[in-house]
């Protein structure tokens, strides 16, 4: 058993609150069970308790065992001075505060409903996969769709946040921002990192001002990249090469230190030269993207500003000096759609609670009509029975797997208090 379970069981009072008392035989009646903040400090601050003939106004710390107490050093600590009931599963000592009163014991298996600690450890036994993956089909659909609801969003607040205070870090160049987080996300999980420290080290100006020659561009990114130290024979090469020296001589741009890039395991269009010439034309194409993209309301609107393809010696190469047979390699719809989901949605989420617009609307009809991501948490989820159908599930999920299930807050989790209920 935890601790969160006995917190969920005061906070929600399941147990027997008519004929509460302590150990020590005096009568508790609850009229306020306090505020559960989740902070440092007792579990539960502010409530309002009668014990015996006594009405208290303080704070409520609960453990499993009374000496849990002395284990974590509260008897030293100021925060629990207020302390005016300790709420326990198991009493095993008696607790004093600074002044030598002793506090007030509540023993709480002595009041709580067998069959809710039944179900607690049926939900919370060790699975294959996660606590309830057995129970998941069983949940009430109502119950299920508004927690949907709040982990989509939950999300999106977390995406959101580094987006916002990259723009802080900017002054609110919005269109730096967002070059440095689509970049990112060109890179895909293997060189993500690299491509976002890549497009930071790019002052935004210099983009603007080289965006009219592409090939400039992709100088510029292979060049800050790495990709242009080598000695090669190709043509194209010494012309990037001779291009990255002048723009960096030009702007005085100070050299960089980047991890390598990762070409091992990555399918050739996802090799990094590919989907650097792919970002060097989408800002050779579009001047003022971000707010494009921001004007954009329809997933068919977003996928014509990303129609585009490498450029000539890409469309016969992967890498430097191998030819290989040609082909457009343009954006392909499925990554258009991690472009949306990973970017496009959190930007417009971000910017909007920025200038003080609510667009939770705008977001969700986006995504309830774009396709599910696959991978291996979203196959899990429909080997047990639960519905995914959109992108707006798939993101849902994948916050309730990471940020609930993972780290076992089943008691945090509206899915694992419904199974606590039932």
């Amino acid at each position: 058993m935890k601790e969160d379970f006995l917190h969920y069981l005061w906070q929600f009072k399941k147990f027997d609150i008519l004929n509460l008392h302590t150990v020590k035989g005096e009568k508790i009646e609850i009229i306020n069970s306090g505020q559960y903040l989740q902070q440092a400090g007792p579990d539960f601050f502010n409530a309002q308790l009668t014990i015996g003939n006594q009405k208290w106004a303080g704070n409520v710390e609960i453990h499993l065992k009374s000496s849990d107490w002395y284990i974590h050093n509260h008897e030293n600590d100021s925060a629990y001075d207020n302390v005016v009931l300790h709420v326990v599963w198991e009493h095993d000592t008696e607790v004093y505060r600074k002044d030598n009163t002793e506090i007030p014991v509540l023993q709480l298996k002595d009041f709580t409903d067998r069959a809710a600690v039944d179900n607690y450890r049926m939900l919370t036994t060790p699975k294959t996969w996660i606590y309830c993956e057995k129970e998941l089909a069983s949940i009430n659909s109502f119950v299920m769709s508004n927690w949907k609801d709040r982990l989509f969003f939950e999300r999106l607040e977390r995406k959101s946040k580094p987006i916002l205070e990259l723009a802080a870090e900017v002054t609110n160049d919005w269109e730096a921002v967002l070059f440095c987080f689509l970049a990112k996300n060109f890179g895909l999980n293997t060189n993500g990192e690299v491509f976002y420290k890549l497009a930071k080290s790019i002052p935004f100006a210099v983009i603007r001002k080289e965006a009219f020659e592409a090939e400039n561009l992709e100088a510029l990114f292979m060049g800050r990249a790495g990709l242009l130290k080598a000695d090669k024979q190709d043509v194209y090469f010494k012309d990037l090469k001779t291009r990255f020296d002048y723009i960096i001589h030009k702007h005085r741009l100070p050299e960089v230190y980047l991890d390598e890039l990762q070409f091992f395991k990555l399918r050739p269009n996802n090799f990094p030269t590919i989907r650097l010439s792919q970002l060097a034309q989408l800002y050779h194409l579009h001047q003022n993207l971000f707010s494009k993209l921001i004007e954009a309301n329809t997933l068919q609107e977003i996928y014509d500003l990303f129609t585009l393809q490498v450029s000539e010696y890409w469309k016969t190469h992967y890498q430097f000096d191998k030819e290989s047979t040609k082909k457009r390699k343009a954006l392909s719809s499925a990554f258009i759609d991690l472009l949306i989901i990973n970017t496009i949605v959190p930007f417009k989420f971000a910017y909007n609670r920025y200038i003080g617009k609510e667009t939770d609307d705008e977001v969700l009809d986006l995504l309830t009509v774009l396709k599910p991501e696959k991978n291996a948490v979203i196959d899990k989820f429909r080997f047990y029975k639960v519905a995914v159908e959109s992108a707006f599930d798939s993101q849902a999920l994948l916050q309730l797997k990471k940020k609930y299930c993972d780290h076992k807050k089943c008691m945090q989790c509206a899915l694992g208090l419904e199974l606590i209920k039932s």
